[in-house]
């Protein structure tokens, strides 16, 4: 049953959180647990949060099926806050990281390393991102620290699909900031998964690190003390106050998915999400255009322009779609067009009434 006066919520970011998840924590905001006081007015270092901490750890390690030589840390300073300390906790002995630039994620996670690591990217990146070079181009080094990745490009709707890159021999590190348990994960090669929680998997604040143990204490020096995964992984995430309110959240978005029938239902929910507005844009003539490579197009966001990127065209369609219930369905505004986000807690419903305004509005505009 719909929540009255809610809106139907396509956000990159932060974004909709599941309506069930949303009650409960309605439920709980003066009393959590019969304690007489809400999770974020909790003190961190209490058994009744470590409880809560530990059973998000151990949720998200039965939801990701993730391997024992993996420890799962809790961080703040988002996804870009990885940025810096991925390469000041990975450096150890080496010169140098790899980087698969494909898209405006990828690009600044490049840009943040090279303060801390010198940067080699396997390929030349070319814009517009629309697709993923053939891996056979690319320039791999045997000795970089680490191959970093993004597996969802947000802003262009770009995803590695169906596997991870070809890591040849070094750690893979993967930035799942926006595809975070929407689809099965391999750990195969990896040595860090991470990503915020603001869209998959919660609230913004919350920062989940899942690092290979053989990986730790490689820190450079100069790392804070906040941003060294051995300091957080010797102090179980508590080396200074978590984000409570964030790890409480997600805890309850884990549980909802695993309700939900755990990562494989939600993937195969995804698919059919996509699906249909994907089919909309390629069954249009040209009405709608995807100009991302069909074989990388994300799940998750789905951008398109309209009309050959008619402006006018486009701001009536946002205009359109706000009269039916639905909200923030414009492109970053580095690429404008339209980008529909259809995180794990947009339900198929959901995505049918935008797929049904995208019938109507093509019917009554194009030739």
């Amino acid at each position: 049953m719909p929540i009255a006066g809610r809106k139907i919520n396509f956000a990159a970011g932060p974004a909709k959180l599941p309506e069930e998840v949303l009650l409960k924590m309605q439920e709980e905001q003066l009393n959590y647990a019969g304690l007489g006081l809400s999770v974020i007015e909790m003190s961190h270092r209490s058994k009744e949060f470590g409880a809560l901490l530990n059973e998000t750890i151990t949720l998200i390690r039965e939801l990701m099926n993730i391997p024992e030589n993996f420890e799962v840390l809790f961080m703040q300073g988002g996804g870009t806050g990885q940025f810096a300390a991925i390469p000041l906790n990975l450096k150890g002995n080496h010169d140098h990281a790899d980087y698969i630039v494909t898209g405006a994620w990828s690009a600044k996670a490049a840009e943040e390393a090279a303060k801390y690591i010198n940067v080699k990217k396997v390929f030349t990146p070319s814009k517009p991102y629309v697709t993923v070079p053939d891996q056979e181009k690319w320039v791999h080094d045997e000795n970089a620290s680490y191959l970093y990745y993004c597996a969802n490009e947000t802003v262009h709707g770009i995803e590695f699909t169906p596997t991870a890159p070809e890591s040849h021999n070094v750690p893979l590190v993967a930035d799942v900031s926006s595809n975070f348990l929407a689809r099965p994960f391999d750990f195969k090669d990896h040595g860090i998964v991470f990503g915020g929680t603001q869209k998959n998997l919660g609230a913004a604040g919350l920062t989940i690190v899942i690092v290979r143990k053989d990986l730790i204490g490689k820190e450079q020096a100069i790392t804070p003390a906040v941003f060294s995964y051995k300091e957080m992984i010797a102090n179980n995430s508590l080396y200074n106050t978590p984000p409570t309110g964030g790890i409480y959240t997600t805890n309850l978005v884990l549980k909802w998915i695993k309700e939900k029938g755990g990562v494989e239902a939600i993937y195969a929910t995804n698919l059919a999400k996509s699906g249909l507005i994907y089919s909309i844009i390629d069954e249009s003539n040209g009405f709608y255009h995807c100009a991302v490579d069909k074989r990388y197009r994300s799940i998750m966001n789905v951008c398109f322009r309209i009309d050959g990127g008619n402006e006018k065209l486009e701001a009536e369609f946002l205009e359109g779609a706000t009269k039916r219930n639905m909200i923030n369905l414009k492109g970053h505004r580095s690429v404008g067009g339209i980008r529909a986000s259809l995180y794990n807690a947009i339900s198929l419903e959901e995505t049918q009434v935008l797929a049904d305004w995208m019938i109507e509005f093509k019917k009554t505009h194009q030739q």
